[in-house]
Protein backbone atom coordinates (compact mmCIF):
# COMPACT_ATOMS: atom_id res chain seq x y z
CA UNK A 1 0.00 0.00 0.00
CA UNK A 2 1.17 3.86 -0.40
CA UNK A 3 1.70 5.65 2.35
CA UNK A 4 -0.02 8.53 1.33
CA UNK A 5 -3.21 6.13 2.06
CA UNK A 6 -1.96 6.82 5.87
CA UNK A 7 -3.26 10.34 5.07
CA UNK A 8 -6.48 8.94 3.23
CA UNK A 9 -7.50 7.27 6.58
CA UNK A 10 -6.81 10.17 9.07
CA UNK A 11 -8.80 12.49 6.94
CA UNK A 12 -12.20 9.69 7.38
CA UNK A 13 -11.27 9.21 10.64
CA UNK A 14 -11.41 13.18 11.33
CA UNK A 15 -14.52 13.32 9.08
CA UNK A 16 -16.75 11.24 11.15
CA UNK A 17 -14.95 12.44 14.32
CA UNK A 18 -16.39 16.18 13.31
CA UNK A 19 -19.78 14.94 12.17
CA UNK A 20 -20.06 13.42 15.26
CA UNK A 21 -18.77 15.86 17.78
CA UNK A 22 -21.63 17.85 16.81
CA UNK A 23 -24.04 15.04 18.79
CA UNK A 24 -22.07 14.94 22.06
CA UNK A 25 -24.35 14.87 24.84
CA UNK A 26 -27.20 15.08 23.65
CA UNK A 27 -28.52 11.66 24.32
CA UNK A 28 -29.29 10.05 21.05
CA UNK A 29 -26.70 7.27 20.23
CA UNK A 30 -27.86 5.91 17.38
CA UNK A 31 -28.15 9.02 15.30
CA UNK A 32 -24.53 10.27 16.53
CA UNK A 33 -23.80 6.70 14.97
CA UNK A 34 -25.82 7.39 11.98
CA UNK A 35 -23.88 10.43 11.12
CA UNK A 36 -20.48 9.41 11.93
CA UNK A 37 -21.00 6.41 9.51
CA UNK A 38 -22.35 8.75 6.68
CA UNK A 39 -19.61 11.35 6.65
CA UNK A 40 -17.28 8.67 7.22
CA UNK A 41 -18.54 6.76 4.24
CA UNK A 42 -18.69 10.55 2.23
CA UNK A 43 -14.72 10.05 2.80
CA UNK A 44 -13.71 6.99 2.21
CA UNK A 45 -15.65 6.85 -1.40
CA UNK A 46 -12.86 10.13 -2.42
CA UNK A 47 -9.96 7.46 -1.94
CA UNK A 48 -8.74 6.02 -4.70
CA UNK A 49 -8.71 1.93 -3.73
CA UNK A 50 -10.63 -0.23 -4.42
CA UNK A 51 -11.67 -1.13 -0.98
CA UNK A 52 -14.00 -3.95 1.19
CA UNK A 53 -15.31 -3.55 4.10
CA UNK A 54 -14.69 -6.37 6.13
CA UNK A 55 -15.57 -4.76 9.50
CA UNK A 56 -17.89 -2.57 9.84
CA UNK A 57 -21.18 -1.36 11.09
CA UNK A 58 -22.79 -4.91 10.99
CA UNK A 59 -24.33 -7.24 8.15
CA UNK A 60 -25.62 -6.32 4.98
CA UNK A 61 -29.20 -6.24 6.24
CA UNK A 62 -28.64 -4.73 9.47
CA UNK A 63 -26.55 -1.52 8.38
CA UNK A 64 -27.38 0.90 6.10
CA UNK A 65 -24.19 1.71 5.07
CA UNK A 66 -20.35 0.63 5.85
CA UNK A 67 -21.76 -3.05 6.00
CA UNK A 68 -19.42 -6.04 6.06
CA UNK A 69 -18.84 -6.93 2.26
CA UNK A 70 -19.24 -3.28 1.00
CA UNK A 71 -17.52 -1.44 -1.43
CA UNK A 72 -15.65 1.60 -0.98
CA UNK A 73 -12.99 4.19 -2.62
CA UNK A 74 -13.47 5.37 -6.12
CA UNK A 75 -12.22 1.81 -7.61
CA UNK A 76 -9.57 3.17 -9.08
CA UNK A 77 -6.34 1.52 -6.57
CA UNK A 78 -5.26 -1.21 -5.33
CA UNK A 79 -7.07 -3.86 -3.49
CA UNK A 80 -7.47 -2.76 0.30
CA UNK A 81 -9.27 -4.73 3.12
CA UNK A 82 -11.40 -1.79 5.57
CA UNK A 83 -12.04 -1.97 8.56
CA UNK A 84 -14.51 0.73 10.45
CA UNK A 85 -15.91 1.79 13.71
CA UNK A 86 -17.40 5.34 13.03
CA UNK A 87 -18.08 6.26 16.34
CA UNK A 88 -16.28 3.76 18.72
CA UNK A 89 -18.03 4.57 21.91
CA UNK A 90 -21.75 5.79 20.83
CA UNK A 91 -22.77 5.81 24.76
CA UNK A 92 -20.38 7.82 25.55
CA UNK A 93 -21.10 10.19 23.17
CA UNK A 94 -24.40 10.60 23.99
CA UNK A 95 -23.87 10.82 27.74
CA UNK A 96 -21.00 13.40 26.65
CA UNK A 97 -18.36 10.95 28.18
CA UNK A 98 -14.56 10.67 27.76
CA UNK A 99 -12.90 8.08 25.40
CA UNK A 100 -15.27 8.40 22.29
CA UNK A 101 -13.48 8.28 18.73
CA UNK A 102 -13.62 7.46 15.05
CA UNK A 103 -11.21 4.55 13.93
CA UNK A 104 -10.34 3.23 10.76
CA UNK A 105 -7.60 0.45 9.21
CA UNK A 106 -6.73 -0.29 6.15
CA UNK A 107 -4.55 -3.29 4.94
CA UNK A 108 -3.67 -5.58 1.96
CA UNK A 109 -6.72 -7.96 0.58
CA UNK A 110 -6.94 -10.73 3.22
CA UNK A 111 -4.84 -8.88 6.05
CA UNK A 112 -7.75 -8.28 8.32
CA UNK A 113 -9.66 -10.89 10.13
CA UNK A 114 -13.51 -10.87 8.57
CA UNK A 115 -14.94 -11.20 12.19
CA UNK A 116 -18.38 -11.67 12.66
CA UNK A 117 -20.58 -9.19 14.93
CA UNK A 118 -20.04 -11.16 17.71
CA UNK A 119 -18.38 -10.90 20.86
CA UNK A 120 -14.61 -11.50 21.63
CA UNK A 121 -12.75 -12.81 24.82
CA UNK A 122 -9.41 -10.24 24.14
CA UNK A 123 -6.09 -10.37 26.31
CA UNK A 124 -3.62 -7.96 24.96
CA UNK A 125 -0.44 -6.55 26.16
CA UNK A 126 2.13 -3.60 24.68
CA UNK A 127 5.38 -4.46 22.97
CA UNK A 128 9.04 -4.69 24.83
CA UNK A 129 7.86 -7.80 25.99
CA UNK A 130 8.85 -11.43 26.09
CA UNK A 131 7.49 -13.34 23.50
CA UNK A 132 5.12 -15.68 24.20
CA UNK A 133 4.21 -13.72 27.30
CA UNK A 134 0.47 -14.56 27.46
CA UNK A 135 -2.39 -16.82 27.19
CA UNK A 136 -5.80 -16.43 26.87
CA UNK A 137 -6.45 -19.98 28.27
CA UNK A 138 -4.74 -19.28 31.69
CA UNK A 139 -6.23 -17.38 34.27
CA UNK A 140 -6.00 -13.88 34.39
CA UNK A 141 -3.76 -13.66 37.64
CA UNK A 142 -1.03 -15.25 35.66
CA UNK A 143 -1.36 -12.86 32.78
CA UNK A 144 -0.86 -9.98 35.77
CA UNK A 145 1.83 -12.11 37.20
CA UNK A 146 3.66 -12.81 34.26
CA UNK A 147 3.55 -8.88 33.37
CA UNK A 148 4.93 -8.22 36.55
CA UNK A 149 7.72 -10.48 36.38
CA UNK A 150 8.30 -9.30 32.80
CA UNK A 151 8.46 -5.43 33.76
CA UNK A 152 10.57 -6.08 37.07
CA UNK A 153 7.99 -4.30 39.24
CA UNK A 154 5.38 -5.75 41.44
CA UNK A 155 1.75 -6.62 40.92
CA UNK A 156 0.47 -3.70 43.05
CA UNK A 157 2.37 -1.79 39.92
CA UNK A 158 0.48 -3.39 37.21
CA UNK A 159 -2.73 -1.47 35.83
CA UNK A 160 -5.47 -3.94 33.90
CA UNK A 161 -7.72 -2.25 31.52
CA UNK A 162 -11.45 -3.97 32.12
CA UNK A 163 -14.38 -2.38 30.16
CA UNK A 164 -16.84 -2.12 33.54
CA UNK A 165 -19.70 -4.99 32.19
CA UNK A 166 -21.04 -7.00 35.05
CA UNK A 167 -20.18 -9.98 33.36
CA UNK A 168 -16.20 -9.07 33.72
CA UNK A 169 -17.17 -9.64 37.85
CA UNK A 170 -15.07 -12.47 38.50
CA UNK A 171 -12.10 -11.72 36.38
CA UNK A 172 -12.46 -8.27 38.25
CA UNK A 173 -12.18 -10.33 41.17
CA UNK A 174 -9.54 -12.20 40.53
CA UNK A 175 -7.03 -9.34 39.11
CA UNK A 176 -7.65 -7.77 42.18
CA UNK A 177 -6.71 -10.81 44.26
CA UNK A 178 -3.71 -10.63 41.89
CA UNK A 179 -2.54 -7.93 43.53
CA UNK A 180 -3.27 -5.78 40.47
CA UNK A 181 -5.21 -2.25 40.15
CA UNK A 182 -7.62 -1.64 37.73
CA UNK A 183 -9.16 0.90 35.58
CA UNK A 184 -12.68 0.00 34.76
CA UNK A 185 -13.60 1.79 31.29
CA UNK A 186 -17.55 2.37 30.54
CA UNK A 187 -17.00 1.72 26.98
CA UNK A 188 -13.45 2.09 23.86
CA UNK A 189 -12.23 -1.21 24.37
CA UNK A 190 -9.95 -0.05 20.80
CA UNK A 191 -8.64 2.70 23.17
CA UNK A 192 -8.07 0.44 25.84
CA UNK A 193 -6.08 -2.16 24.03
CA UNK A 194 -4.14 0.58 22.31
CA UNK A 195 -3.54 2.23 25.43
CA UNK A 196 -1.01 -1.29 26.18
CA UNK A 197 1.15 0.09 23.64
CA UNK A 198 1.35 3.91 25.26
CA UNK A 199 3.61 4.28 28.25
CA UNK A 200 1.82 7.52 28.85
CA UNK A 201 -2.03 6.35 29.66
CA UNK A 202 -0.59 3.71 32.92
CA UNK A 203 -2.31 0.51 31.33
CA UNK A 204 0.02 -2.83 31.21
CA UNK A 205 -2.88 -5.03 30.41
CA UNK A 206 -5.96 -5.10 28.55
CA UNK A 207 -8.37 -7.84 29.49
CA UNK A 208 -11.92 -8.72 28.95
CA UNK A 209 -14.95 -9.77 26.58
CA UNK A 210 -15.67 -7.08 24.01
CA UNK A 211 -17.06 -6.60 20.39
CA UNK A 212 -15.40 -8.61 17.71
CA UNK A 213 -14.61 -6.14 15.34
CA UNK A 214 -13.16 -4.26 17.95
CA UNK A 215 -10.87 -6.34 18.75
CA UNK A 216 -9.93 -6.65 14.94
CA UNK A 217 -9.27 -2.77 14.87
CA UNK A 218 -7.55 -3.62 18.33
CA UNK A 219 -5.37 -6.14 16.11
CA UNK A 220 -4.43 -3.58 13.76
CA UNK A 221 -3.05 -0.73 15.86
CA UNK A 222 -0.80 -3.26 17.58
CA UNK A 223 0.33 -4.34 14.75
CA UNK A 224 1.49 -1.13 13.81
CA UNK A 225 3.11 -0.45 17.58
CA UNK A 226 4.57 -3.71 18.60
CA UNK A 227 1.98 -5.74 21.57
CA UNK A 228 0.98 -9.15 22.10
CA UNK A 229 -3.00 -10.01 21.62
CA UNK A 230 -4.66 -13.34 21.71
CA UNK A 231 -8.62 -13.79 21.40
CA UNK A 232 -11.56 -15.99 20.87
CA UNK A 233 -15.23 -15.69 19.57
CA UNK A 234 -17.57 -15.66 22.38
CA UNK A 235 -21.46 -17.23 20.61
CA UNK A 236 -24.35 -16.54 23.09
CA UNK A 237 -26.62 -18.51 20.66
CA UNK A 238 -26.87 -20.90 17.16
CA UNK A 239 -27.82 -17.59 15.43
CA UNK A 240 -24.63 -16.27 16.03
CA UNK A 241 -22.61 -19.66 15.62
CA UNK A 242 -24.90 -19.46 12.18
CA UNK A 243 -23.18 -16.13 11.03
CA UNK A 244 -19.67 -16.81 12.19
CA UNK A 245 -20.13 -19.95 9.55
CA UNK A 246 -21.45 -17.99 6.74
CA UNK A 247 -18.51 -15.78 6.55
CA UNK A 248 -16.18 -19.34 6.47
CA UNK A 249 -15.20 -19.65 9.86
CA UNK A 250 -15.40 -23.25 10.76
CA UNK A 251 -13.50 -23.43 13.73
CA UNK A 252 -15.65 -21.53 16.20
CA UNK A 253 -13.14 -22.36 19.43
CA UNK A 254 -9.94 -21.01 17.82
CA UNK A 255 -8.10 -18.87 19.82
CA UNK A 256 -6.76 -16.24 17.21
CA UNK A 257 -2.57 -14.61 17.97
CA UNK A 258 -2.01 -11.25 17.10
CA UNK A 259 -0.68 -12.12 13.30
CA UNK A 260 -3.89 -13.73 12.70
CA UNK A 261 -6.20 -10.51 13.07
CA UNK A 262 -4.28 -8.01 11.75
CA UNK A 263 -1.15 -9.49 9.38
CA UNK A 264 1.28 -7.69 6.47
CA UNK A 265 1.46 -3.94 5.72
CA UNK A 266 -2.10 -2.56 8.22
CA UNK A 267 -2.36 1.24 8.67
CA UNK A 268 -4.53 2.96 11.13
CA UNK A 269 -6.25 5.87 12.07
CA UNK A 270 -8.33 7.36 15.07
CA UNK A 271 -9.64 10.67 16.18
CA UNK A 272 -10.70 11.23 19.42
CA UNK A 273 -14.61 12.83 19.55
CA UNK A 274 -14.63 13.44 22.88
CA UNK A 275 -11.35 13.88 25.33
CA UNK A 276 -9.86 11.24 26.30
CA UNK A 277 -6.68 9.60 27.83
CA UNK A 278 -5.18 8.84 24.47
CA UNK A 279 -6.95 11.43 22.36
CA UNK A 280 -8.63 14.79 22.82
CA UNK A 281 -11.79 15.07 21.40
CA UNK A 282 -13.02 17.79 18.69
CA UNK A 283 -12.98 21.36 19.38
CA UNK A 284 -15.23 23.67 17.50
CA UNK A 285 -15.03 27.55 17.25
CA UNK A 286 -17.65 28.14 15.01
CA UNK A 287 -16.59 26.66 11.20
CA UNK A 288 -13.15 25.50 12.57
CA UNK A 289 -12.68 22.16 13.30
CA UNK A 290 -9.70 21.43 15.44
CA UNK A 291 -8.93 17.64 15.34
CA UNK A 292 -6.51 15.40 17.25
CA UNK A 293 -5.75 12.15 16.13
CA UNK A 294 -3.16 9.05 16.15
CA UNK A 295 -2.14 8.04 12.70
CA UNK A 296 0.49 4.26 12.07
CA UNK A 297 1.53 2.23 10.13
CA UNK A 298 3.09 -1.45 10.44
CA UNK A 299 5.79 -1.40 7.51
CA UNK A 300 7.38 1.58 9.37
CA UNK A 301 6.66 1.55 12.97
CA UNK A 302 5.76 5.12 12.98
CA UNK A 303 3.29 6.75 15.61
CA UNK A 304 1.98 10.13 14.50
CA UNK A 305 -0.70 12.40 16.98
CA UNK A 306 -1.77 14.34 14.36
CA UNK A 307 -3.69 18.08 15.13
CA UNK A 308 -5.30 19.11 12.68
CA UNK A 309 -7.03 22.55 11.97
CA UNK A 310 -10.17 22.23 9.06
CA UNK A 311 -12.83 25.00 8.21
CA UNK A 312 -16.17 23.55 7.14
CA UNK A 313 -17.05 26.04 5.16
CA UNK A 314 -13.99 24.47 2.43
CA UNK A 315 -14.57 21.38 2.94
CA UNK A 316 -16.21 18.65 0.43
CA UNK A 317 -16.87 15.81 3.07
CA UNK A 318 -18.80 17.43 5.83
CA UNK A 319 -22.18 19.01 5.52
CA UNK A 320 -22.40 21.22 8.24
CA UNK A 321 -25.45 22.32 7.59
Amino acid sequence: MDRHLTIEALRASETAAIAAAKLVGKGDERQADEVAADAMLSALNHVAINGKVVIGEGERDEAPMLFIGEKVGNGDGPDVDVAVDPLEGATITAIGGSNAMSVVAFSESGGLLNAPDVYMDKLAVGGGLPAGLIDLDEPPADAVRAVASARGVETSDVVACILNRPRHEEIIAKVREAGARIRLIPDGDVAGVIATSTPASGIDIYLGVGGAPQGVLAAAALRCVGGQMQARLVFRNEGERGRAHAIGIDDLNRKYELDDLARGDVIFAATGVTNGNMLDGVRRDGSIATTHSLAMRSRTGTMRWIRSRRDLTRSPLVDDT
